[in-house]
């Protein structure tokens, strides 16, 4: 790793005005909206533009952000990140991932969510970070659970997406959970 937010084979980064296309991409593919609270209406390239710009014009907060995924190499836009709902009383934070259709089963989604915990576990102080999955995203499922998040709930008919109730799982994981595995950063 060169730095705290470049891995491997890819670098998070902050929005510029020029993503818009990107997250275009991911919005178009709306029956993959898994993980997004709603699906909106078709919006104009220009709605995407003022969208990315305004992001990108945003100051940094470590409470709450979204982050740019790209190959490190390529430069090529990925998807998002985001962290939200941080509670630093309690040292909880949410995150998600979006990966565009062509970039998916390609360990993009697992290093850039790498990436955030780190970021947050041994900067932020963060004790515990939790993601919510629909119950049929067996893709996010996997993930979550093969960086080491546990299951810890079901809310039942939770969501409604594609014409019907669905569940949604809540996993969690503890920054003792990650660093069990892990090599924690260090100045070297």
């Amino acid at each position: 790793m060169t730095d705290l937010w470049t891995g491997e084979r890819v670098r998070l980064r902050g929005v510029e005005p020029q993503d818009w296309e990107g997250f275009r991409a991911l919005a178009l593919h709306t029956v993959d909206a898994r993980n997004a609270d709603v699906v909106e209406p078709p919006r104009s390239d220009e709605s995407f533009r003022a969208r990315a710009t305004e992001r990108a014009g945003r100051t940094p907060d470590p409470a709450s952000y979204q982050l740019v995924i790209e190959t490190r190499f390529e430069h090529a836009f990925v998807g998002a990140v985001s962290v939200g709902e941080t509670d630093a009383r309690a040292g909880r934070f949410r995150t998600g991932i979006e990966v565009t259709r062509e970039h998916r089963r390609q360990g993009y989604a697992a290093e850039a969510s790498e990436l955030v915990l780190t970021y947050m576990f041994a900067e932020q102080r963060s004790h515990k970070c939790e993601v919510e999955v629909y119950a049929f995203n067996d893709a996010s499922l996997a993930l979550y659970r093969k960086l080491g998040f546990v299951e810890e709930g079901r809310l039942r008919q939770h969501e409604f997406f594609a014409g019907a109730y669905h569940d949604v799982v809540v996993l969690g994981i503890t920054a003792d959970e990650y660093w069990a595995g892990r090599a924690r950063p260090s100045l070297r």
